[in-house]
């Protein structure tokens, strides 16, 4: 078994409480994805995921998603080549991608850095996450 770890960004949230970003890579170029451990899947911004994918190709999804302030959005599937965190490289993920419009304004309002998708409990689980706030960083076992 091998084990990744990776920084987390702890965000401000107007006082009242926080969020978690990392970073991580989608096909080969440098991603930030909020952390939420509430989130049954790992979903992408519909736009921002344009510019990770080379020929961007989107179905839709039978089933719509739930969460994320929301309660129900239509969603799409697509799949990406590549997600990387730390030495956890992910291969031909069947990734949800949903707009995100909502958490960009809300973001951009509270001056947080912008994020291209949120890493959920799929990923989270099948990896057997840790995360470690004394140290702020987030493990994968593989």
């Amino acid at each position: 078994m091998r084990i990744t770890e990776i920084p987390i960004q702890i965000l401000e949230i107007e006082s009242e409480g926080y969020h978690m970003m990392v970073q991580g890579f989608i096909n080969g170029k440098q991603a930030s994805f909020l952390v939420d451990t509430g989130a049954s899947r790992t979903v992408f911004d519909m736009e921002a995921i344009k510019i990770y994918l080379p020929e961007p190709s989107f179905e839709e999804n039978e089933k719509l998603s739930t969460g994320l302030g929301t309660n129900s959005m239509p969603s799409h599937v697509t799949i990406i080549n590549s997600i990387k965190f730390g030495e956890l490289e992910i291969n031909a993920y069947l990734a949800i991608v949903i707009d995100l419009q909502h958490v960009h304004q809300s973001y951009s309002m509270l001056g947080l850095p912008e994020i291209n998708g949120v890493l959920g409990g799929d990923i989270l689980n099948s990896y057997k996450s840790v995360i470690n706030y004394k140290k702020r960083k987030l493990k994968f076992y593989f």
